[in-house]
């Protein structure tokens, strides 16, 4: 579950809370039951709103097999218009040209609804 920093600035105090995306609190007393922390002097129902603190980790492969395992693609630039396909399929072409609709990446086959 993703980490949100809650601000109430009734007591300037900022408060991390782990919950599901869905859910959005609103006031104080909710901030507090959710992160285990006591209420305080603050009123329950100050209001508190999310605030961005720090960048989310995200985790990048580092191979191009992984990157196409997953249904990535990756285009390397080889030329003035020519682009290679590192992460290609058995069924797509490796080299990518301006102008050239046959070299394009299968997408259709790595996208599913």
């Amino acid at each position: 579950m993703p980490a949100y920093d809650y601000y109430c600035e009734a007591n300037s105090k900022t408060v991390e809370v782990i919950h599901p995306a869905s859910k959005r609190l609103h006031f104080w007393a909710e901030v507090c039951y959710h992160a285990q922390v006591p209420l305080g002097d603050t009123d329950p129902e100050a209001p508190v709103k999310v605030v961005i603190s720090k960048a989310p980790g995200i985790s990048i492969p580092k191979f191009n097999s992984e990157m196409r395992n997953i249904g990535f693609t990756r285009l390397e630039r080889r030329d003035d218009g020519v682009y290679e396909n590192v992460t290609a399929t058995d069924r797509e072409s490796r080299y990518m040209k301006r102008g050239d609709s046959s070299t394009l990446p299968d997408i259709k086959s790595k996208i599913s609804d």
